[in-house]
């Protein structure tokens, strides 16, 4: 007798539970809603249209109150939604700058400033921009920066030199080639530095007395050759003289 009523009280809870089961599954099932409306815990509620949002849902008795959103909030599309979006805010500090103004039905579209390229893009627009790179001493441009990419900086290699400024190296200066003296050798960021052939200094002090002897020489031979034609001439008045007498 027992046992008959286990089996009864069984049999009772698995009708029940069988049948909640199905009844959840109707309700969740009667819960689809169609495409212009959305779910609630009451049932299904007509949506509000784009650039409004629900201030009240819907009941047996009346319809969903929609409300306009404020300025500064979007809603691009009909929605079931206690408050609208916060529009996106174009930060110049950020390197941003307005491209398409928010409105009530769309949100703003952000687009990069001069000398920065975006790093976060997003329906056409930009949410985040970082400065292009400069390309430091000992580098060349290899590609410039566009809106969508960061500056390539490449290196120089042996031989050749940039200040990060330009798009190629160049090749150090040849101080030779041009007939000057190198000076200073050349680096990746600096270019070679030239001068003029100058004598050392112990080559100066042996000119200056070499100068000396070679001017009292030449005043000396001078002297001589000054003092053999006055003799000359002596020798020939005299000779003169006494042939005339």
């Amino acid at each position: 007798m027992l046992f008959f009523y286990v089996e009864f009280i069984f049999k009772i809870y698995l009708g029940l539970l069988l049948f909640r089961i199905y009844f959840i599954d109707n309700v969740t099932t009667s819960a689809n809603c169609r495409q212009a409306e959305y779910s609630t815990e009451e049932g299904c509620c007509p949506t509000c249209p784009p650039g409004m949002y629900v201030s009240r849902h819907c009941t047996e008795s009346r319809s969903t109150s929609c409300a306009s959103c404020t300025e500064g909030t979007f809603q691009d599309g009909n929605n079931g939604r206690e408050q609208c979006f916060s529009c996106q805010h174009c930060d110049a500090g950020l390197g941003l700058k307005v491209k398409r103004s928010c409105s009530s039905t769309s949100d703003a579209v952000c687009e990069v400033l001069d000398g920065f390229f975006c790093s976060d893009s997003n329906g056409g627009g930009c949410r985040a921009a970082q400065r292009h790179t400069v390309c430091s001493p000992g580098h060349y441009i290899g590609q410039r920066g566009t809106v969508y990419k960061d500056t390539e900086c490449l290196h120089c290699t042996d031989g050749t030199f940039s200040n990060g400024t330009s798009s190629s190296c160049q090749n150090h200066t040849k101080c030779e080639s041009v007939g000057l003296k190198l000076m200073k050798p050349g680096t990746n960021s600096t270019d070679s530095e030239c001068g003029e052939h100058v004598p050392e200094r112990g080559h100066v002090a042996g000119i200056i007395p070499g100068l000396i002897l070679g001017m009292a020489l030449m005043a000396l031979i001078i002297a001589i050759i000054r003092r053999k034609k006055i003799r000359n001439q002596l020798c020939n008045q005299r000779w003169k003289h006494r042939a005339s007498s």
